[in-house]
């Protein structure tokens, strides 16, 4: 958008000489301030009479002023234009007037020509206060017509543009009047014009607003906050003028009886009160009653007694603390009213403590009175103690009670009671005391020892070291002091004549039980025997507890290889035809361990086989058969050793060595296994002799057995912890063949019977019941075996 061509082109007023123009001469102008950029000023080409189409050519310029160049000279046209915005306010502060002298400098030949440039104010500015706020107190005394100077405005602007008048907001209290000063400046005063009342209103807020005399003006505010300031010109006022107070008699001191309530309109010191009794009060009131200055609570100060006065009357005033003290008054009256004001008191005229838990019921354990100073209802008394004690409270006389046992005691529930006494009287309200005495009750041996079980058992691993703690039996007497002194120890009971004592041992003081002996699982596995523990009471109570002693086994014993039989270290030697078919027995190795069940768990195998394709051994009966018939390739001598092994960890072991010797005659193989047992071969003579010399020791055993059997059953029967009986078979640890029968108690084993025979069979395997004994009886080589199944020598004995 184009400027105005006033404001395009301004017509500068040329102040030169006319007729002789010089470099010494002085082009004036005059333009407004604000001009917009590129406004032109004059044609300096044609103000100054140069050439236009040689200004460029001789450098036409001007010189810059404070670093800023606000006008620039186009060479084209010779024209003088705005470069940047002039500020007057700006470039010349608090001048009336402001000019811009610079130099037009040109070259070719060098002329300098000297201008002045006017700047004229234009109404830019809008008037402000130096403070937003101004702040005034007055004091409501200030009388009317009192003048306050207000802080004037500033515009920057000269002349008619600059503040012109002053404003205030509509007002009741206060006017303004606009003076001038000496350099022409406007200021205001305030007047007030009516006087202030704090207590009506505190504060007065105004608006003063300063108006230049721009066209159009402008016009700028500022905030006056007048703060009535107080006077004591307010007396204090209570709530109301009398008031009327209903007191019970025996108030607790200190207790409030009123608090008066005085308010003063004025602030500050002037409406602090401080309240107080008038000479119009009674001494005997002051000194029954305090009044706090500060607040105006009344309190009592001492016991009141409805006897001594029924009404109390003060007068109090409330002044308050302005430099003229105003105050104001009401009246109190206090009316007494009478109440039960006297407790029942309790006396404890007997009492015995301690006493036995034994005590019988209906014992008088203490006695005790009542009494009342007031009268009617107020003197009458109850008293009572609390119904969970085993105690009642019995009558005796006038006022005089007895406490009697109503209830068996028992110091180990209850040590001791905490008996209160409670006395209550009839009056309205109530009122009550209680007194509390403690009974404290003495131990009598009352009660058993208790052990936590009635029945322990105990595992106890063989071959325990003598003295090995077993287990701590320890029992609880809830009774005190030596009631409570436990002693433990076995009660005698003989085993296969060994007392429990020679076996076990109990320490008396803690009941930790010890094995004084190594167990062996083969010979002994359980002890019952009972533990007693004794107080040292008198009389002495006591109880016992079972205690059942299982030995638990160890694999300490290695499998006993008991057929084929040989001598020690010795190896057995067979002979069997080279005609054998596929599948024939050829001999059977069987063993025994003393071992419980799981350890004794025998499995054989080949430790040694002369070829692994002739033989073949079952690993659980221990069967040793042919795989397939003999060749004439085949060695004439066969070699087995077999090894037998527990199931113990770690496990143990026993072998046999078999020389197996083949012949060409034609003897009879050995029979396959059946139910029924068949012939037998004629044994050799060797084990006929000793199978003879065997039978006869063992019919004199078993003669002895009976005689023996025959004697006991005249005695008691033996104790179920006896340890069990043993064959005359294995009479040691060491397992040594001693008979040829065999006795043992394990499920696993069964009935076994191999005779070697050239014409005869096996006899089959029959399981033995569960806790069945059995008897393997070795077969004597003879050669008159009958075929009957209830031969002496072929017998498989079973028993329960």
């Amino acid at each position: 958008m184009e400027a105005q061509p006033w404001r395009r082109y301004v017509i500068a007023l040329l102040l030169f000489s006319a007729v002789v123009p010089s470099t010494t001469s002085v082009n004036h102008y005059s333009i407004p301030e604000e001009l917009e950029v590129g406004s032109v000023v004059a044609n300096l080409a044609s103000d100054l009479g140069l050439d236009v189409t040689t200004l460029a050519r001789r450098k036409v310029r001007l010189d810059i002023i404070a670093n800023k160049k606000y006008l620039e000279v186009n060479k084209d046209t010779g024209e003088l234009f705005i470069l940047e915005r002039i500020d007057r306010e700006y470039l010349c502060i608090s001048k009336s007037t402001c000019y811009l002298k610079m130099e037009v400098i040109l070259d070719n030949p060098v002329r300098i020509f000297n201008i002045e440039i006017e700047i004229q104010d234009i109404n830019d500015n809008v008037p402000y206060f130096r403070r937003d706020t101004i702040n005034l107190d007055v004091s409501e005394s200030t009388p009317a017509g009192e003048r306050f100077s207000l802080s004037n405005a500033v515009d920057p602007d000269i002349g008619s543009n600059s503040i012109r008048t002053y404003y205030l907001s509509e007002s009741d209290h206060f006017e303004i009047e606009v003076q001038t000063g000496r350099d022409g400046s406007k200021f205001a005063d305030l007047i007030l014009k009516k006087p202030l009342d704090r207590e009506e209103q505190a504060v007065h807020n105004l608006m003063l607003t300063a108006v230049d005399g721009g066209k159009p003006s402008r016009s700028g505010t500022a905030s006056i906050i007048v703060r009535v300031l107080d006077t004591n010109d307010n007396a204090p006022k209570f709530d109301k003028e009398s008031y009327t107070i209903n007191l019970s008699e025996n108030s607790p001191i200190g207790s409030l009886v009123v608090k008066l309530n005085a308010t003063d309109l004025d602030e500050g010191t002037n409406s602090d009160i401080n309240y107080s009794f008038s000479l119009y009060t009674s001494e005997k009131t002051q000194e029954t009653f305090t009044l706090n200055p500060n607040n105006g609570e009344i309190r009592v100060k001492e016991m009141i007694n409805y006897e001594d006065f029924k009404i109390y009357d003060m007068e109090i005033l409330a002044t308050d603390k302005g430099t003229n003290a105003l105050s104001g008054k009401c009246k109190v009256r206090i009316i007494i009213t009478d109440m039960n004001d006297n407790h029942p008191e309790i006396s404890i005229k007997s009492f015995t403590s301690p006493v036995k838990e034994d005590m019988a019921v209906g014992t008088v354990i203490a006695v005790v009175s009542v009494s009342d100073k007031d009268s009617g209802e107020n003197g009458q008394i109850d008293i009572h103690i609390s119904d969970e004690l085993p105690f009642t409270l019995k009558e005796s006389s006038d006022n005089y009670f007895e406490l009697v046992v109503s209830e068996p005691l028992d110091r180990e529930k209850v040590p001791e009671y905490d008996i209160t006494f409670t006395v209550t009287d009839r009056g309205n309200p109530p009122l009550s005391d209680n007194e509390t005495m403690t009974l404290e009750l003495l131990d009598v041996n009352d009660n058993v020892p208790q052990f936590p079980q009635s029945f322990y058992t105990i595992q106890v691993v063989e071959n325990n070291a003598p003295g090995a703690l077993l287990s701590s039996l320890t029992a609880h007497d809830p009774d005190l002091h030596e009631n409570q002194y436990l002693v433990y120890f076995i009660v005698e009971k003989e085993i296969a004549n060994t007392s429990m004592s020679m076996l076990f041992s109990i320490n008396p003081e803690n009941g930790n039980l010890y094995a004084l002996k190594t167990f062996d699982y083969e010979i002994e596995k359980e002890f019952l025997f009972h533990i007693e523990a004794r107080d040292s009471g008198i009389p002495p109570l006591s109880s016992n507890v079972t205690v059942h002693i299982i030995i638990m086994d160890q694999n300490d014993n290695t499998p006993l290889i008991v057929s084929p039989w040989r001598a020690h270290g010795s190896v057995v030697e067979e002979k069997i035809p080279r005609s054998t078919d596929k599948g024939t027995l050829i001999a059977k190795v069987i063993a025994i361990d003393t071992d419980s069940v799981h350890n004794s768990r025998i499995t054989y195998q080949f430790l040694q086989n002369t070829d692994a394709t002739l033989f073949s051994l079952d690993q659980y009966n221990g069967e040793i058969r042919t795989m397939r018939m003999f060749s004439y390739r085949d060695s004439r001598h066969q070699r087995l050793v077999v090894i037998a092994k527990d199931n113990g960890e770690p496990s143990l072991s026993a072998t046999v060595t078999i020389k197996l010797s083949t012949v060409e005659t034609a003897l009879k193989t050995y029979a396959d296994l059946t139910e029924v047992p068949l012939e037998y071969d004629i044994f050799s003579d060797l084990n006929l002799y000793l199978v003879i010399g065997l039978g006869s020791v063992s019919f004199l055993l078993l003669i002895t057995i009976l005689v023996t059997i025959v004697l006991k059953c005249q005695k008691p029967k033996p104790s179920k912890a006896a340890p069990p009986c043993r064959n005359s078979v294995i009479s040691e640890r060491n397992s040594t063949i001693a008979d040829s029968t065999l006795v043992s108690n394990d499920a696993y084993w069964y009935s076994l019977f191999l005779a070697e025979t050239r014409k005869g069979k096996l006899v089959v395997r029959q399981p033995v019941p569960k806790g069945a004994r059995y008897i393997v009886s070795s077969i004597p080589r003879s050669t008159g075996v009958t075929e009957t199944s209830d031969s002496a020598a072929s017998t498989l004995q079973v028993g329960r």
